[in-house]
């Protein structure tokens, strides 16, 4: 080879590198859509801006929305934007929706399996003084609930006149994941069974609850962390229990405390339910390099770093490693009344997708 072609050869590999040099990797220079329940909202905002200091070619854009309508919004495709990752807030929610997703496509949901990112309990809150009216032994339980929706007044239950009407309060069930755990751990402790099946719901114990239950919650919130801030700053005046998720009712109650002076408890239903937030990747109008992007920012989410930031909010660590009572700043430590990481109840899965469509059913049927 001549000395050109020598200098000729060096020249080209030597552009070669750095070309190869400016060539995005798979994951970076991506922006990548996160459709999160709004019971995430804070600690992924929180942590929206850490990511992308600590991958700065990795763009975020955070979107929240009740569990059910992240399920519906992506099936029928009616959102304004393209979905990269999807959290709703319980694992099953994503089952309904590959369920869905393969009847109608030949490609699978999701580019993987979906990945736990925190875990939490349904609860209930009430103003203490209420709570010790309808539930004396200090337990939850849902006749006394029963009762007093029927009822609809305090006097009539053993309160106080001037306390008005009883007032519950939900999340709409065909919007939201907590209303859709609440009315099925309802129905089943209506059934007295030991798990819920779908042909319960045919009883006519079941269809009168429905129907006192919705006749009973006006407008409904979407969204779980939407009704509790509106349960706090209604006060016992307008809202004397309402079901939540644990982390949400530990997070805000310091804001209960401020707000009404005074704060609200926590009871837990028994048995309660187990629901994990859960995230995964979408197959349609994903490339490869978003999904990159994605796997990095779900590995980012299961640190234990950030499993931290999530116990901070009140929730349980999708890493069982983690002990929540010695994470820095942990609202376990605050003694809030009721609350236990280790509570002395069952907590039961969530319930599959025939359960949940048929919660859905006959709520949209009574009147």
């Amino acid at each position: 080879m001549s000395n050109t072609q020598k200098v000729l050869t060096s020249s080209a590999i030597a552009l070669g590198a750095i070309a190869l040099a400016y060539v995005p990797l798979p994951g970076t220079n991506s922006s990548i859509v996160i459709v999160s329940g709004s019971e995430l909202q804070e600690p992924l905002t929180l942590l929206e801006s850490k990511f992308e200091q600590q991958y700065p070619n990795i763009a975020l854009d955070l979107k929240f929305q009740g569990s059910q309508d992240i399920v519906n919004n992506y099936i029928d495709d009616d959102n304004n934007f393209s979905p990269t990752v999807l959290i709703p807030a319980n694992g099953e929610v994503l089952t309904d929706l590959s369920e869905r997703w393969q009847a109608q496509n030949s490609e699978p949901a999701f580019v993987e399996s979906p990945q736990p990112i925190a875990k939490t309990l349904l609860v209930a809150v009430a103003w203490p003084e209420r709570a010790k009216i309808l539930f004396p032994n200090g337990q939850f339980e849902w006749q006394p609930l029963e009762d007093a929706i029927e009822k609809g007044n305090w006097l009539a239950i053993g309160g106080e006149e001037n306390w008005g009407s009883f007032d519950f309060v939900t999340t709409d069930p065909t919007r939201s994941n907590s209303g859709q755990l609440a009315l099925g751990l309802w129905a089943q402790a209506e059934t007295k069974s030991n798990a819920i099946e779908q042909t319960d719901f045919n009883s006519t114990e079941v269809q009168t609850l429905f129907g006192s239950v919705k006749r009973a919650v006006y407008q409904p919130p979407r969204s779980t962390d939407i009704l509790l801030q509106e349960f706090i700053a209604r006060g016992p005046s307008d809202a004397d229990v309402a079901m939540v998720y644990e982390s949400i009712a530990i997070y805000r109650w310091d804001q209960s405390q401020v707000n009404q002076s005074r704060p609200y408890q926590v009871l837990y239903p028994n048995p309660t339910v187990e629901t994990v937030s859960t995230a995964a990747i979408v197959q349609r109008d994903v490339t490869r390099a978003q999904a990159n992007a994605a796997r990095t920012f779900i590995d980012f989410l299961t640190a234990p770093e950030q499993q931290s930031v999530f116990v901070q909010h009140g929730f349980r660590p999708a890493d069982t490693s983690i002990d929540v009572s010695t994470v820095a700043d942990s609202p376990w430590t605050e003694s809030i009344p009721g609350v236990d990481s280790d509570i002395d109840v069952s907590a039961v899965e969530a319930p599959n997708r025939a359960v949940t469509e048929e919660v859905i059913r006959q709520w949209q049927r009574v009147k």
